[in-house]
Order: C-alpha cells, then sequence, then structure tokens
C-alpha cells in the first residue's frame, strides 16, 4: 500500500534524475490517455501528477518518491501532433534516454485508452520495446467508460493483435481512475518487482 507520496523533481533529461539505486517504475502513453489521473489514483493524492483537460501538459521526467523507498515516475505522453517538429524530437530524445539508459528503471507501464483500436503508434512504441528487452506492462485505461464485456472484448482483440508478434504477452492491467478498478493488482504488482529486488 502507498502511505506517502512526494514529488521530488523534473529533469530535462536522464542525466539530471536523482541519484541512487531506488527502484523505479515508469508510466508512459499517448496524449490524453489518462495518466496523470491513473498517478493520482493509485498514489490516493488527488493532485499530485497535474491533470489537464489539454494533452500533451508532461514535457519532463517527473520523479515522485512512494513511501521513502521507489519512484513513480511520470513520462512525458507520446504522439502528440500539434507539437512542433523539434519539440517532438527533444521529447523523443528524452524518453528514449530514460528507458534505455536508467538502470534503476525496473518497468515501463504503457498505457493505453481501452475504448480504442489498436493504435498503430503504440504497436510500433511495443515493437521497440521488445527489439530493445525493456521490461514493460499494459495498463488499459478507462474502463469504467466501456460495459464489463465491451472491455473485455477489446482487450482480447488487443492481445490477439499483439499475439502476430509477439510468442509471449507483457503482463497488463485493466483500471479506472474513477471507480479505481486495478489498483490494488497493478500495486501489488510493483510490491512483487520490489521485493524481488530485495529493495523492501
Amino acid at each position: 500500500m502507498i502511505k506517502t507520496a512526494e514529488y521530488i523533481i523534473s529533469s530535462a533529461c536522464v542525466e539530471q534524475c536523482p541519484i541512487g539505486n531506488m527502484p523505479e517504475f515508469a508510466f508512459i502513453g499517448r496524449s490524453n490517455v489518462g495518466k496523470s489521473s491513473l498517478i493520482n489514483m493509485l498514489t490516493g493524492k488527488t493532485h499530485l501528477a497535474k491533470t489537464s483537460s489539454t494533452p500533451g501538459k508532461t514535457i519532463y521526467i517527473n520523479h515522485f518518491l512512494i513511501n521513502g523507498n521507489w519512484y513513480l515516475v511520470d513520462l512525458p505522453g507520446y504522439g502528440y501532433a500539434k507539437r512542433g517538429m523539434k519539440q517532438r524530437d527533444e521529447l523523443q530524445c528524452m524518453i528514449s534516454g530514460y528507458i534505455l539508459r536508467r538502470e534503476q528503471m525496473m518497468n515501463l507501464f504503457l498505457l493505453v485508452d481501452i475504448r480504442h483500436e489498436p493504435q498503430r503508434i503504440d504497436m510500433e512504441f511495443i515493437e521497440w520495446l521488445g527489439e530493445n528487452g525493456v521490461p514493460f506492462s499494459i495498463v488499459f485505461t478507462k474502463a469504467d467508460k466501456l460495459s464489463k464485456g465491451r472491455a473485455a472484448e477489446n482487450v482480447r482483440h488487443y492481445l490477439d493483435e499483439l499475439s502476430k508478434q509477439w510468442e509471449e504477452l507483457p503482463p497488463y492491467f485493466v483500471t479506472s481512475s474513477e471507480t479505481r478498478q486495478g489498483r490494488d493488482k497493478l500495486l501489488n504488482y510493483i510490491g512483487t518487482i520490489i521485493a524481488s529486488v530485495g529493495a523492501e
């Protein structure tokens, strides 16, 4: 369970991230996927991550210290078309730099809006993660927007699409920031990884 959660630093590049060996769990997704709302739901802090109706607000690597012994990392969203080419390139470089070079990152949670068909940009990003051996999980967001049957159908469709490229599918979670669905499962998964690396 999360007892304490505090904002620590916003970094423009991986070199500026906190020093030390505490495990980190990063969250990323396309703009407007509900990342800030999910982070706030997981931590139980309503305003920890800034939510906005305007997509593309996160432009730094944001570190939040959880329970004094691990970091939750909020990464910028990708695929926000209204950014200029230069800023898109800079953000891509920042994101890939963190994901590929941050040894403390134990797992990347890729957020996907459960209401939509598999998007090419997400599938390409997943392929890139696989090619680079990055440990990741898929987090389906906004499950409260669909009936349980439709949500399950959309998840199955997504996994079927992934199965065309992947022999073994990554772990996945179905969540809702409104109903807190999936919160315990996701936090238990993080706890299991932390325990496995002896960081508790």
